[in-house]
């Protein structure tokens, strides 16, 4: 059926959730998994010379969260008796990039959180989830 699930993660317990159930899928199905999580780029900005954080300790940071919230996968996998490929991207997008790295790394199902917002606030914030869903030609399988 499956044989290569991507699963993002943004280290939230909603992702984590997702992610177990990614964990479990691949084990039945006997499937690869890999993990991303999206890094936020630095906001440059030509209208103002005042940074509260300088670029270099602004990326820093992201790459250090980054890498705790796809350790944590690993991690998991670990203790499944699971292999996984883990890696960061910094996009401005984020369902772009794990579109396309789903699509490079011959992904064939992407396994997803809801937040489960509803009304307004899902009109008005949007979800990378809905937005992956919209726009990916892989399977997604979406966790609640």
């Amino acid at each position: 059926m499956y044989k290569h699930i991507l699963v993002p993660t943004d280290g939230s317990d909603i992702t984590d959730k997702a992610s177990s159930a990614a964990i479990g899928l691949a084990k039945a199905l006997g499937a690869r998994l890999s993990t991303i999580t999206i890094k936020e780029a630095y906001p440059y900005s030509a209208l103002s010379e005042i940074r509260p954080v300088p670029p270099q300790e602004f990326l820093d940071s992201q790459e250090q969260l980054a890498q705790r919230n796809v350790q944590k996968v690993v991690s998991a996998c670990k203790e499944a008796g699971l292999d996984c490929e883990a890696v960061t991207v910094e996009a401005d997008h984020p369902h772009v990039a794990i579109i396309e790295h789903a699509s490079r790394h011959g992904c064939d199902l992407i396994v997803m959180a809801s937040h489960g917002r509803r009304g307004m606030q899902a009109l008005l914030l949007g979800s990378e989830t809905q937005k992956v869903l919209t726009h990916s030609r892989i399977a997604v399988l979406v966790v609640r």
